[in-house]
């Protein structure tokens, strides 16, 4: 009953707050059906049989196309934008979350109507690591409001708490870092220590919230600063 409970309050919170960040999601179902949109146009539909990964980064995912008996391996170079499932709880949780979201955003290129069941998102961004400029496939989570600014996730950051809900591990709190990616740029990484500074070049544009933010820029409130900034500055 009590995680009954918990399961209840953590929903109703998600709602509360639908300009949160979607957490990142490192599980997915087996299944039901994922989407994957490769870089020459194809469109694969299928349940997941396997992903490989390399310093948190998916290399490769294996698919069984839907209506077909052989599986394919398809290379994180060969796709260009996907949708997975995510498995247990953390569908509930993303589902809840990005709903309000949704009915705001019509005009975005991402498509929320998949999210809104429960997905993830990735598409293939240049990445700044370090003094090298690379593609790689992240994982977005502010995709429903990204027009202006990207958020994805950095696959090695160390989040401040984690905690577990019927046998699920669940990540909680704000993550120390993101890779984040302003128009047509490389993302780079910025950290919880950067933002005090960061702040002040991703809204440079928009003096009104600069100054609303100016006696609170709390890391904790980049999903709400990102949120104010898309929604209210021009």
């Amino acid at each position: 009953m009590k995680k009954l409970v918990l399961i209840g309050c953590l929903l109703g919170c998600s709602t509360a707050f639908a300009q949160s960040f979607i957490p990142a999601f490192d599980r997915f179902s087996g299944k039901e059906i994922a989407y994957i949109n490769l870089e020459d146009g194809t469109k694969i539909e299928g349940t997941i049989d396997d992903i490989d990964r390399k310093k948190g980064l998916i290399e490769e995912i294996v698919i069984l196309p839907t209506g077909q008996k052989k599986k394919r391996k398809i290379q994180a170079e060969e796709i260009k934008t996907m949708y997975l499932p995510a498995s247990g709880y953390n569908k509930l949780v993303n589902a809840s979350e990005q709903t309000f979201n949704a009915q705001k955003w019509k005009d975005n290129n991402v498509n929320m109507d998949i999210i809104n069941k429960g997905y993830a998102y990735f598409e293939k961004s240049t990445v700044g690591i370090k003094k090298d400029v690379e593609v790689l496939l992240m994982q977005m989570v502010n995709p429903s409001f990204s027009q202006k600014i990207k958020v994805y996730h950095d696959p090695r950051a160390q989040e401040s708490m984690r905690f577990g809900v019927a046998g699920i591990t669940m990540a909680g709190g704000d993550d120390k870092s993101y890779y984040v990616k302003v128009g047509d740029a490389a993302a780079v990484k910025i950290k919880r220590k950067d933002y005090e500074e960061a702040y002040l070049a991703l809204y440079k544009d928009c003096p009104e919230l600069l100054k609303k933010l100016k006696d609170d820029h709390r890391w904790s409130k980049f999903d709400e600063h990102l949120w104010a900034y898309t929604t209210e500055c021009k």
